[in-house]
């Protein structure tokens, strides 16, 4: 429970600093991102359980990552995660989830996720913001992409690349689970964290 804590804490502070730099009042932030203002509130004094497309929602408008919002300060030159040190921040009701391992430093960060993904179960994701590009490789088992309304089937040992600004969705397809490497490269601007 206190690492729950702790974590509403550090994404509370995030978020209202993102916010401050951006010049963003409550309200305006509210409208971009289409989260209610009293969800902002709640979420800036450490309070509710914001899900993952809000967070998403905001690490987009506020031009920053996910991992942005989430982490602590860095602690060194080599950051090593272990997957089950890193909570989900989506899981499915057939045993799907997405992992953000890490995110990169510098102008253009890039976040590396881990994804399991359960025959037919699927995560339907909004448009990212202009710039960003997504890579989806998968490891294990088969998978069905689809990028603004086109399906592709991608299967273990291919990779496939796309601009993530358009609606897309990743589907468990096959017999087995899927397993995928996600990154989502995002665009150098002056929100991004340094």
């Amino acid at each position: 429970m206190a690492d729950a804590e702790a974590a509403l804490r550090t994404l509370a502070y995030n978020v209202r600093a993102a916010r401050t730099r951006a010049g963003l009042s409550l309200d305006e932030l509210g409208r971009r991102a289409k989260v209610s203002k009293g969800a902002l509130v709640a979420l800036e004094k450490a309070q509710g359980n914001p899900n993952f497309a809000t967070l998403v929602r905001l690490a987009d408008t506020l031009g920053v990552s996910v991992s942005a919002l989430l982490e602590g300060p860095s602690e060194g030159r080599v950051r090593v995660v272990a997957a089950d040190a890193v909570m989900p921040l989506w899981a499915g009701e057939r045993g799907s989830e997405a992992r953000l391992m890490l995110t990169t430093t510098g102008p253009a960060p890039v976040e590396v996720w881990r994804w399991r993904l359960e025959p037919g179960e699927e995560y339907p994701s909004h448009p990212h913001q202009a710039g960003v590009v997504e890579t989806v490789s998968v490891t294990a088992g088969r998978m069905t992409l689809v990028v603004d309304g086109v399906e592709h089937p991608v299967e273990a040992g291919r990779t496939a690349a796309f601009d993530g600004d358009v609606p897309h969705t990743y589907r468990g397809a096959g017999d087995g689970t899927c397993h995928l490497i996600m990154t989502v490269h995002l665009p150098p601007g002056p929100a991004a964290p340094a």
